[in-house]
């Protein structure tokens, strides 16, 4: 029963990736479509991240209402008809206010159902008694490159906007719909579980925000700005800087797969230092690698130590079950920041400094990082796992 249970959740992971990588690959079209420079597309894309944010806070309390599997349903209906907004939009009346509510909706449907396929993880993880969340975090990594790849064939073969996206909503609402038939029943706040304001006011929970922050800066620097420091830091031609960013994440992957056996044999707090000092040495093999073989070896060594303080910090935030959706969603709030606010950050430094070496601030925070490590400890009182 718990394997099928797995097996589902993981598809929602996967599916969520997927969606994901071919809004991703169509972007370009977005840009032609509505006659945008490079800034003004930026701003249109920013209303993803503004969806996501404003929804993310109410996804504890939805949870706690509705269940883990009608909020998966719920954000899959959003990213639906978001994407459908998005290919009329840009594909047939040329309308940035259009596609500007469509990437809204499928911003605010992504963060409620990460929130909620994270809280149907953390419970299968905890009904199973041994990690499995990175392995779900890997199959989100892996519907990326499936995206990605279904992108490049409908771009080669000219498939227009408004065939595209809303031909895959129409596949994939269906299959989350299934999916998430054979789920939990999770999520609904069991009696002495904080709401969502008082989940904020927690120490705990707030520093394991600060952990999954700062560990999703390390992801997220990486799949902005790699390839392009690779460019313009060591004179790189193009494809060696997409293929350094295919190390990265494939390293990334590959750690999520194998995580779980390093976390169940030596435990969490080990494991996210090492991950920390992982990221740090990759970071540094990247930015002052003298040779390519060096530098390769820095994406590697970056992916590995990124590949885990996600997926732990969501685990960590729903250890005890009274109040895990309260928890996840205000970690995720906080973590997600970091996709929001880094790369402009980044950017803004690199200008100062130079693309590559403003990467050596990822190297930074992991210093704090390291400290926040023993937050993840299953708390004394928590359901155990």
């Amino acid at each position: 029963m718990i394997e099928r249970v797995t097996a589902r959740v993981g598809w929602v992971f996967a599916v969520n990736g997927f969606l994901f990588a071919s809004l991703v690959s169509r972007v370009p079209d977005l840009r032609a479509g509505l006659d945008l420079d490079n800034s003004g597309l930026g701003l249109l894309l920013l209303a993803i991240a503004v969806g996501s944010l404003t929804a993310l806070p109410a996804a504890g309390a939805l949870i706690a209402r509705w269940g883990a599997a009608t909020v998966v349903r719920g954000g899959a209906l959003l990213d639906a008809v978001g994407l459908v907004l998005v290919a009329v939009g840009a594909g047939s009346l040329g309308s940035v206010p259009v596609t500007a509510a469509g990437l809204l909706l499928y911003g605010a449907g992504v963060g409620v159902w990460d929130v909620a396929m994270n809280v149907e993880g953390a419970e299968v993880e905890r009904r199973l008694g041994r990690t499995v969340m990175p392995r779900f975090h890997a199959g989100f990594s892996l519907g990326t490159v499936a995206g990605a790849l279904l992108g490049v064939l409908v771009v080669r073969l000219d498939l227009a906007l408004v065939v595209h996206l809303p031909l895959l909503a129409a596949v994939v609402v269906p299959s989350v719909l299934v999916a998430t038939a054979g789920f939990l029943p999770v999520g609904h706040a069991p009696e002495g579980g904080p709401g969502s304001g008082r989940a904020w006011l927690e120490p705990r929970t707030l520093l394991v925000g600060l952990l999954v922050l700062m560990f999703a800066a390390a992801e997220g620097s990486a799949n902005d700005w790699i390839a392009i420091a690779l460019v313009d830091g060591h004179e790189a031609a193009a494809w060696a800087g997409v293929a350094g960013y295919s190390v990265f994440v494939a390293a990334m992957t590959a750690g999520r797969l194998a995580g779980p056996v390093a976390l169940d044999r030596w435990g969490r707090a080990p494991v996210l230092w090492t991950s920390a000092a992982l990221v740090v040495a990759g970071v540094l093999l990247v930015v002052h690698g003298s040779a390519w073989p060096v530098v390769a070896a820095g994406c590697l060594v970056w992916g590995l130590g990124a590949a885990l303080g996600f997926p732990v910090g969501m685990s960590a935030a729903a250890d005890d079950a009274a109040g895990a959706a309260a928890r996840v969603s205000v970690v995720s709030t906080i973590g997600y920041a970091a996709f929001l606010g880094g790369p402009p950050l980044l950017g803004a430094l690199g200008d100062r400094v130079g693309t590559l070496d403003a990467l050596q601030v990822v190297a930074l925070l992991m210093l704090p990082a390291a400290v926040l490590v023993l937050v993840v400890r299953r708390p004394v009182g928590a359901v155990a796992r």
